[in-house]
């Protein structure tokens, strides 16, 4: 067997036109498939740089081989690359989560057809239309259906010669007005014809055709005193208007569009797919993908539109997209910025965000460590870190002008408190009500501490207040050798700013942002931490004043009396040979007196 030439000869050897490559590793198992405008420049560009994403570091390190097809353009490019996918299923490129079977509604190729659903579909000439992401949408559809038109239920071949022969016999949906009796002739296939082209428009979001039916058919009924007769057909156009009013009418004026938005975040893409027809909303669906490599946002939407429009069957000659992407060539892309257009794309967005939603709260509760491995991800992104935050530290400062100054420090890792690294500090070095300076010296008893016992330091670290105690708990990084080391922000209360070192401009992220909820649970956490602890030892300080405050009575003789009795109550409540028996009689009758 001939040995493999290095990879540098193999990306050598690659032409700089458009078309797809594959990866292999040293087993000749298929690794990754990729297209390119220019093969030549993309292959080398996995090799020419450092990659940032650690997946995309060790399939690099995996390629042994590289394979590749050459075709005429990048639209041929991305269609070839979607089929290999599909037939190869490579371990690094993205996984489609949603290959379960939908339903479809089936006009069955018969005399007479039969209108039903169906998961599976049957090359014998029958229509099927479809699939349908909610069954609830086909069985609606269906009782539509069979509310307006009355067609056959049964599975009798109503051959011509069968029925001439009177082989069958009407059943009990006829008698209940369901079926008008093909079976016995009763019917003819013209007449039952048009009503299956008045379904199958209806099927494809197509109300007019049937509405204006109807509404001749009421007007001659009207006209021939028929009035009876005409009453069931008003039914029939009330049912089909308030169907249509609950389909989401965007404009009638849209007609036959396919509209795509994605959103994404470390670890995983929605792409939601709207199906526009005659203004109303006849079909949508979310795609969950998740993300193997570095896949860009235009990457992914590109690969869920080929997918999904080749799952749905979709022949819709437009799309509208939030941004630019290559589709196939005959099809039409269109930016939306105002209007009806632009509504329904921001309508499209908002059902891939809910669904995503969805899915983090069935991933918390199944699936908690992907959970917290998401939440992590973007909080780095949305905080630039360098790193995950495990281990987050809050520190937070509580006197009340000044007295009992004291500040606390919480501690979460993985997104959630640990109450037992939790530490209180008392103000040792500050006078009076000094925010900045307290702040620094809890900051540097903290790290000097942590770097003294050799216990690891935490990833990121939250500041409760705006520039000024930033700055001050910086001076404290600095002394201790840790600026650069360890990130650390403020925020303020006032307008939830974010402060970063040595940057003037806040930063303000979204309100519903998983990254600032953490970030104000933290805040939120250490403020009613340390306010139990200055409350404490607001009241312990009381005591001991209410105490000291007897003439004749110091500081140990207090403190003596309250390890005893354990509280002020108790003490007043004591009588005087129990308090002497403490303090001495002298003493005693200085507190009993006192107190009564």
């Amino acid at each position: 067997m001939p040995k493999t030439p290095s990879i540098s000869v193999q990306i050598s050897a690659l032409p700089n036109n458009p078309g797809v490559y594959q990866f292999y590793d040293n087993e000749g198992k298929i690794l990754y498939v990729g297209k390119a405008k220019n093969l030549k420049k993309r292959v080398s560009s996995y090799f020419n740089k450092k990659q940032e994403y650690g997946k995309t570091r060790v399939l690099v390190k995996k390629i042994d081989s590289i394979k590749h097809i050459v075709v005429a353009t990048e639209s041929d490019a991305l269609l070839l690359e979607n089929n290999l996918i599909k037939k190869l299923m490579p371990r690094y490129n993205v996984l489609l989560k949603d290959d379960k079977s939908y339903p479809w509604i089936c006009i069955k190729k018969e005399r007479f057809p039969r209108v039903f659903s169906t998961r599976k579909l049957i090359k014998d000439g029958s229509e099927y239309f479809g699939p349908y992401t909610s069954m609830k949408t086909v069985r609606t559809l269906l009782d539509l259906v069979r509310s307006l038109y009355p067609l056959r239920t049964c599975n009798y071949d109503l051959s011509e010669e069968k029925i001439a022969d009177g082989k069958y016999k009407v059943c009990l949906e006829y008698h209940l007005g369901n079926c008008l009796g093909p079976c016995e002739g009763l019917q003819s296939e013209e007449d039952y014809q048009k009503q299956i082209e008045d379904i199958r428009q209806i099927i494809k979001g197509n109300f007019k055709n049937s509405l204006q039916s109807f509404k001749s058919q009421m007007k001659v009924l009207a006209g021939e005193m028929e009035f009876e007769k005409a009453q069931r057909i008003k039914d029939k156009i009330d049912i089909l208007e308030n169907y249509q009013a609950k389909s989401t009418v965007v404009n009638p004026k849209i007609n036959n569009v396919d509209v795509f938005t994605i959103i994404s975040d470390e670890t995983h893409a929605y792409v939601n797919f709207l199906q526009l027809s005659h203004g109303a909303i006849i079909r949508s669906h979310t795609m969950e993908i998740k993300k193997k490599l570095d896949e860009t946002n235009e990457e992914l939407l590109q690969l869920a539109i080929i997918e999904i429009r080749q799952r749905f069957k979709s022949q819709s000659k437009e799309v509208y997209l939030q941004f630019p992407v290559m589709v196939e060539e005959d099809l039409k892309i269109t930016l939306p910025k105002l209007g009806d257009k632009r509504r329904i794309l921001e309508l499209s967005e908002r059902n891939a965000r809910f669904f995503r939603q969805d899915r983090f709260k069935q991933i918390k509760i199944t699936d908690p460590d992907r959970h917290t491995k998401r939440i992590m991800a973007q909080m780095k992104a949305d905080l630039r870190l360098s790193e995950e935050p495990t281990h987050i530290e809050c520190f937070d400062n509580s006197n009340i002008q000044g007295s009992n100054p004291v500040a606390a420090c919480v501690v979460f890792k993985n997104g959630k408190p640990s109450k037992r690294d939790y530490r209180h500090f008392n103000i040792k070095t500050v006078e009076g009500p000094d925010d900045f300076a307290s702040m620094e010296e809890v900051v540097f008893r903290r790290y000097k501490r942590l770097l003294n016992e050799d216990e690891p330091l935490p990833q990121l670290i939250v500041i409760d207040g705006g520039k000024g105690q930033l700055s001050s708990a910086l001076k404290s990084l600095d002394v201790l050798g840790l600026r650069g080391k360890i990130a650390i922000i403020g925020i303020a209360k006032r307008l939830e700013e974010i402060y970063f070192p040595e940057d003037p401009i806040p930063l303000y992220l979204d309100k519903k942002s998983e990254s600032l909820k953490i970030i104000q649970q933290l805040r939120n956490e250490a403020h009613r931490f340390g306010i139990t602890h200055h409350r404490n030892k607001r009241s312990k300080a009381a005591i001991d004043s209410e105490l000291e405050n007897i003439e004749g009575i110091g500081k140990k003789t207090a403190e003596q009396l309250l390890q005893e009795f354990k509280s002020v109550k108790r003490i007043k409540e004591a009588t005087i040979e129990r308090l002497a028996q403490s303090i001495g009689m002298a003493k005693a009758k200085k507190i009993y007196k006192s107190f009564h």
